[in-house]
């Protein structure tokens, strides 16, 4: 076929040669060659004018000189999409594709996206150009496998290195039972027993520090009440033994405190045993009596205990992982309260100068009255007095329910999500059985779940820079 190209060798007055046999992926079509041509951008119609079989190879992965057929190694269910484009000269995208993979193909077959059809161009590329713009209910339920996958598999994973330990099956059981409140009903038991442990210990620091609960010594000073004390060393023995047991069964030593909950038990005992070798060498030598102030402050820090409850709380761990990953959403609340602030106190400062009262005296005292205002807090001790100053300070609330609510509402959304990530690793660990040692970690649906780690990525290489979609377009009658 050298020295002619498809067309010409088509354009003869034998019908049959005026088609061109395609082959995707196992899928067949005869196209007639007068269909391909009207878009001669296309890789198809690019077929058309190839004059020999290097040039037409450059441009599909096969070709059959004897059935003169074009092989593509394309997916095979996206091609009709790419035939209705040739028989009607527009594009549809269903809801259920994956608008990366569809982007891809289209961009194979030359296909322009402007010929997307009004009725699928704006969720196109609203979907194109922000990929986590979907409901979190559909990320949740329909891509539980991908969302959880690796952490599923880092579960397994820690539990898989049991097998090659001495005991290890009886360390597994344990490890089981004490990091996964809900994996049997002794873990529930010891659950809910570490939780009664964890809010006896607040209360009765809480009480503690209340003079109806104090006793006084023979020379009248109020100390604390001995039962109160041992509550407190009964409170500190259970989360001490918790913490060594948790050690002990640990399937990695080394990686133990890496994880945010085993240093969290571990900052809610430390506080006891440094006060106690504070006092212990705080009387054993006079001259480091100022101990005494370190040994206080460390009694406060057993109000970490309280965070112990997130071994426990779904919604506790979900917070967590929202506020790890909400770090530019916080930094902006903190940065729109701090231009509002900056902004209303001056002005605060501005119109009630002239005023009796030191409350906006300066700039900086009317930092804190801003603060409130825009937090909706108001607490009322510090108030203006003029009448601009009531309306800058009503429009400091308005601008304060603004400023707050916008990155809320994000924070909101990352929160349910992660909420529901949690739910489903929790039903997928409790389903787990390791009565025998793991072969394999469990079957996951790996499409969605490398979906999920491509679609970031493609995101970020596909082309942002196209123009508005215009209202050029093919005539609809042409067929």
């Amino acid at each position: 076929m050298t020295g002619q190209s498809l067309e010409e060798l088509s354009s003869g007055a034998y019908v049959p040669d005026s088609a061109i046999r395609i082959n995707v992926g196992g899928f067949k079509k005869r196209l007639l060659s007068n269909t391909i041509s009207r878009f001669p951008e296309t890789r198809l119609a690019r077929l058309l004018h190839c004059r020999s079989k290097e040039s037409i190879l450059e441009l599909c992965d096969d070709y059959d000189d004897a059935e003169k057929e074009f092989y593509f190694d394309r997916n095979p269910s996206l091609f009709p999409y790419v035939l209705n484009f040739y028989n009607t000269g527009r594009l549809h995208v269903m809801a259920e594709l994956c608008i990366f993979s569809f982007s891809q193909e289209i961009e194979y077959w030359g296909i322009n996206e402007y010929f997307i059809d009004s009725c699928c161009s704006s969720a196109y590329h609203c979907r194109k150009m922000d990929p986590d713009r979907e409901t979190w209910d559909d990320q949740s339920e329909d891509g539980s496998a991908a969302v959880s996958f690796d952490e599923i598999l880092e579960f397994y994973n820690d539990a898989s290195k049991f097998d090659k330990q001495p005991l290890g099956s009886a360390r597994r059981r344990i490890w089981l039972m004490l990091d996964n409140p809900g994996y049997s009903v002794a873990s529930r038991v010891l659950s809910i027993l570490s939780i009664l442990i964890v809010l006896g210990s607040i209360a009765t620091m809480c009480m503690n520090s209340m003079a109806e609960f104090s006793l006084a010594d023979g020379e009248g000073a109020l100390c604390e009440d001995p039962r109160f004390e041992t509550v407190e060393h009964f409170g500190i023995g259970w989360f001490t033994l918790e913490l060594v047991a948790r050690f002990a069964v640990a399937p990695d030593l080394l990686r133990f405190f890496e994880h945010p909950l085993n240093v969290i038990d571990l900052a809610s005992i430390l506080p006891f045993y440094l006060t106690l070798v504070i006092d212990l060498v705080a009387e054993s030598s006079p001259a480091l009596a100022n101990l005494g102030r370190v040994a206080r402050v460390l009694r406060l820090m057993r109000i970490f205990r309280i965070l112990k409850l997130a071994r426990h709380s779904t919604g506790l761990r979900s917070l967590g992982a929202t506020l790890r990953n909400s770090y530019k959403e916080v930094g902006l609340l903190l940065l729109y309260l701090a231009v509002g602030v900056s902004f209303f106190s001056v002005m605060a400062y501005t119109v009630e100068k002239e005023e009796d009262g030191e409350d906006f005296a300066t700039i900086p005292s009317c930092w804190w009255w801003a603060t409130v205002s825009m937090t909706t807090v108001g607490y009322g001790d510090v108030v203006p007095a003029s009448v601009a100053g009531k309306l800058t300070a009503s429009a400091c609330i308005l601008a304060g329910i603004l400023v707050v609510v916008l990155p809320i509402t994000l924070i909101f959304n990352k929160f349910s999500l992660f909420y529901k990530r949690q739910k489903q690793l929790e039903i997928a660990m409790r389903s787990c059985d390791f009565s025998e040692d793991i072969k394999e970690v469990p079957s996951v649906n790996l499409r969605n779940y490398y979906a999920h780690k491509v679609k970031s990525l493609m995101a970020s290489l596909s082309n942002m820079s196209r123009s508005s979609p215009s209202e050029h377009s093919l005539n609809e009658s042409i067929h």
